[in-house]
């Protein structure tokens, strides 16, 4: 499978996050807001921003456990299943692609209104598609060029940005007149909580970071710090701008108009206030669509790759590591909807779409920390578990029932689409078993009989971590692995283990037994209280190997007080001796890890055992 480039650090998470956030919430959307709660628009904003949080925690959970591109659909998929990894996948990448179609709009727009300020013409209806058009397949093609160009150009475009807003709130604030806040909550604290649903998607951008999670260098550190300073840093801006604007522009005016920060600038600032907001608004647009490219061209690429959708998609440009066909896929949908689509009436559809991903994503957290999978381990973990993440899917369950019975269609629609996509393409082709299987399986008492998921989350955290395997970890791959039920004594076991290692180093049974025998009577191997090393030297050369054990219920050795739970068996050849003290290091390394004997007791079966040796953090033997 074709890997993305990882190449973006925390300065791009935050620029694509941030950039996503401002846009028509910011620069279109306060006058609609005004209209509807008056002064208190600004408190609007601020619950909208909190009520935000939620997902900004789960997504930053949920990509720093599984840094792969897709973002939500690849949580949700994990997670729920393919149904819903299905319908995730598809909606998140229609709302992303409409939200992005939306803004090259607005630039068309914007663009118009500049032209009739300073010339005397009068742009048509298909002037407007055009240009939007034309706006849609340069950042499709600076998406197909090179991640990082299109990341550095993001990254300029939301520093101008943040630069003028901030000269916006520091000049603006010399020209507030208090008056203007007078009946702050005359339209009552429902109108208030109203608006804070209608302004909420405007901060549903930030979360779409997590679809190039798997393009970001040490995204255990970089994601969560760049989507957290990118919610922190716009919520500041947003306040200050809707403040401003609110402090120096009388209500009459705010009421339909296009551009009222611009309006805001004006005020103070004259012609030329307006005219470096109006640029402003057009590079914010500009953030929202390039970013909305390159977010959204993940879904379909992951989704392929999972064998949802025809391999095509899956396909990584030789020359540019990017995602070529997926982002020609979704620029041309954009230039489609720009030409042929109604994009106001169904960018109500997409914020619907948006809002129900929360909910699932929010979902997600629970299931997979209800799950258990050893493999589960995220670098920065959601706090206020599980209260958090049910208040936001009540709360943003609230939110939809406000949208209206036709995105609420469109969306089952959706849902129904997803699945007979799965019994028609899906079915035969994919059987992996998501983490709600686990919590099936933890809830019934039933064994599964894959670990696919377990296995890929280990191996997506050995990337995530770039651990490189040395010997030891080749060992445990290979190794044999003892799962004892009851209590039993160390003779027992002994016999047990050297039949097994017998076979696997081509030498006498009962020459093993006595070994171990003899090495427990002139010295035992239990190491600490629960946790045993028994080592042995056997005839050959180039012989080694290792054997766990786990004994829930202990193992009575004869000169140790405590039952023996962990077993970590070494048997090799004498010229190997240099290996069997780096192999007692790495053991000593792994037993000494925070939590390790409880996950020991936690792994389901061998596999689980196996993995949570294999995700140590101990450090790896690089010499031959």
């Amino acid at each position: 499978m074709a890997q993305l480039r990882r190449q973006l650090g925390s300065l791009d998470v935050f620029a694509v996050a941030a950039g996503a956030m401002i846009s028509s919430g910011l620069f279109v959307l306060p006058a609609i807001a005004f209209t509807k709660a008056g002064p208190a628009v600004i408190l609007s904003y601020l619950f909208a921003s909190i009520l935000i949080i939620p997902s900004v925690l789960s997504k930053a959970e949920l990509s720093t456990a599984m840094p792969k591109a897709g973002g939500t659909y690849f949580f949700v998929e994990r997670s729920l299943g393919p149904i819903w990894g299905l319908f995730s996948g598809l909606a998140g990448w229609f709302s992303l692609a409409l939200k992005s179609a939306f803004a090259v709009i607005g630039i068309a727009v914007l663009i118009k209104i500049v032209l009739q300020m300073i010339f005397p013409i009068q742009l048509e209806p298909w002037h407007l598609k055009a240009i939007a058009a034309l706006c849609c397949i340069g950042f499709t093609a600076l998406n197909i060029v090179s991640v990082k160009l299109t990341s550095r150009f993001q990254v300029l475009l939301v520093g101008i940005l943040l630069t003028i807003l901030a000269l916006f709130v520091l000049f603006g604030a010399g020209a507030v007149e208090a008056v203007r806040y007078k009946g702050f909550l005359e339209k009552g604290w429902s109108a208030v909580f109203a608006t804070a649903g209608l302004v909420f998607i405007s901060f549903g951008g930030l979360t779409k970071v997590a679809s190039i999670a798997e393009e970001v260098k040490h995204p255990g550190r970089n994601l969560p710090l760049g989507m957290i300073l990118a919610w922190l840093v716009v919520t500041v801006f947003y306040l200050g701008v809707i403040i401003i604007m609110v402090g120096v522009v009388d209500g009459r005016e705010l009421v339909g108009n296009l551009l009222p920060i611009s309006l805001a600038a004006s005020k103070f600032m004259g012609l030329p206030g307006f005219a470096i907001l109006g640029f402003a608004a057009v590079a914010a647009f500009v953030t929202t669509a390039n970013g909305g490219i390159l977010a959204a061209s993940r879904a379909p690429m992951a989704m392929s790759r999972d064998q949802l959708l025809p391999p095509l998609l899956a396909q990584v440009s030789s020359r540019f590591k990017t995602p070529h066909i997926s982002i020609l896929l979704t620029g041309g949908f954009m230039v489609m909807a720009v030409v042929f689509l109604d994009i106001e009436v169904l960018v109500k559809t997409a914020s619907t779409l948006m809002i129900i991903l929360f909910i699932l994503v929010n979902a997600s957290v629970i299931i997979m920390r209800e799950s258990r999978i050893q493999s589960y381990r995220p670098k920065f973990k959601s706090p206020l578990y599980p209260y958090i993440h049910i208040f936001a899917i009540i709360a943003y369950s609230a939110l939809i029932i406000d949208m209206g019975l036709v995105p609420l269609l469109i969306t089952a629609g959706f849902i129904g689409l997803s699945a007979a996509w799965f019994w028609l393409y899906v079915y035969r082709r994919v059987s992996r078993a998501s983490a709600v299987m686990h919590v099936v399986e933890r809830v019934t008492d039933r064994e599964l009989k894959t670990v696919t998921l377990e296995n890929e989350l280990r191996d997506i955290l050995l990337e995530r971590d770039n651990i490189i395997e040395d010997r030891f970890d080749l060992l445990i791959k290979e190794c044999e692995i003892l799962d004892i039920q009851g209590e039993e004594n160390a003779e027992k076991i002994f016999r047990q283990v050297s039949a097994i290692l017998a076979k696997r180093l081509g030498t006498d049974e009962f020459v093993l037994f006595e070994k171990f025998l003899h090495r427990e009577a002139e010295g035992g191997t239990v190491v600490q209280p629960g946790l045993a090393i028994p080592h042995i030297v056997v005839e050959g050369e180039n012989k080694f190997d290792i054997l766990l054990v786990r004994a829930r219920d202990g193992i009575n050795f004869p000169h140790a007080p405590d039952p023996v739970r962990i077993m970590f068996v070494l048997a090799g050849s004498k010229d190997e001796r240099n290996y069997h003290l780096r192999a007692l290091m790495a053991i000593a390394q792994i037993a000494q890890e925070k939590h390790f004997e409880q996950r020991w007791f936690a792994a389901r079966d061998i596999q689980g055992l196996r993995n949570l040796i294999l995700l140590s953090t101990r450090k790896r033997d690089t010499s031959p």
